[in-house]
């Protein structure tokens, strides 16, 4: 398949991404990193050093026979593969992402295996694609006998994270794990990529996404991973943040929570960092309506207002007669 949108390319692109804190004591290094994310015997792990430490895993495939979700309860039966893969940035937030590309239509009847394994990532559905309901379903969430991608994201997220030899499980904070589900479908000829980023009741992230036809999957699953790290890094802050008495007894319990925020989030701030130019409109879009980054610029700052004011507070109390 080419890029969504296109004559040959799927009509919609659908994933789910779940982030959350690497449970050691300390970034892991590259090498580790590499370890962690060696998926496969047969590809090996890309990394990258600029302008961040990025490591990415293999892509693993796993096969699916089963409905799609849709709004209007339509039975529409799709047989291939979901695509997933894991990240880990600076050796500190790991992420798993399942996505799959589904096409307009496909052959009236399920054809063998081998059809559909040379069209990796790809869900091809039993006759026509009703794309927008499946695009409604789909981030409505599934029901029973229906795909489930985020239990495919899931199951990638802790192979990693729970049983792993290389891990010390001695987290220097406790956070929580957070999943942004979207979907991808093609913008009218001539317009720019867009979002619709909204949070559900339960905390779910779901985005809807228009992007420029002849848009890759794996580029739309990368916008994706990026709103969903720094989604997960601005919640995660706020929440420390959230009812932390300053000035109390000593504030060494406030310590507790600074320290780690400074030591090991705030220097993975880095929108856009990896998203491809002709999407970061997007993220134009997030800061006029939601403003990230004003807001994140507003929590480090008070962090380190107040860890200056604790040292000035110490200083003057050890100058004191």
């Amino acid at each position: 398949m080419t890029g969504l949108g296109t004559p040959e390319g799927p009509a919609l692109v659908c994933g789910e991404v779940r982030t959350c804190l690497l449970p050691t004591r300390d970034a892991v290094d590259e090498p580790t990193a590499v370890q962690l994310l060696r998926l496969r015997a047969d590809e090996r792990v890309r990394v990258s050093r600029h302008p961040n430490r990025h490591a990415v895993s293999p892509d693993v495939l796993t096969g699916v026979d089963c409905r799609l979700p849709t709004a209007t309860g339509a039975r529409i039966r799709a047989v291939g593969t979901v695509t997933a893969h894991a990240v880990l940035v600076e050796g500190r937030v790991l992420q798993s992402t399942a996505y799959f590309s589904a096409p307009t239509d496909g052959p009236d009847r399920r054809r063998p295996w081998g059809y559909y394994l040379v069209r990796p990532g790809t869900l091809v559905p039993v006759g026509r694609l009703a794309e927008k309901s499946v695009t409604e379903g789909f981030l409505t969430g599934h029901q029973p006998g229906e795909l489930d991608i985020g239990s495919i994201a899931e199951s990638l997220l802790a192979r990693i994270s729970r049983t792993h030899r290389l891990l010390d499980y001695d987290t220097p904070l406790n956070t929580a794990d957070t999943a942004l589900r979207w979907t991808a479908a093609p913008a009218a000829d001539g317009e720019p990529a867009s979002l619709r980023f909204t949070k559900a009741d339960d905390g779910l992230r779901i985005v809807e996404l228009l992007l420029p036809r002849g848009t890759e999957p794996a580029v739309a699953a990368g916008l994706c991973e990026d709103l969903a790290l720094h989604d997960w890094l601005l919640t995660t802050v706020n929440d420390k943040l959230d009812g932390l008495r300053i000035g109390t007894d000593d504030g060494t319990a406030a310590l507790k929570v600074l320290r780690p925020l400074v030591d090991h989030l705030l220097h993975l701030w880095m929108p856009q960092a990896r998203v491809d130019r002709a999407l970061r409109t997007t993220w134009e879009e997030l800061e006029k309506d939601a403003g990230y980054t004003r807001q994140w610029n507003t929590l480090a700052q008070r962090i380190r207002d107040q860890l200056a004011l604790r040292n000035l507070t110490r200083r003057d109390a050890l100058a004191a007669p």
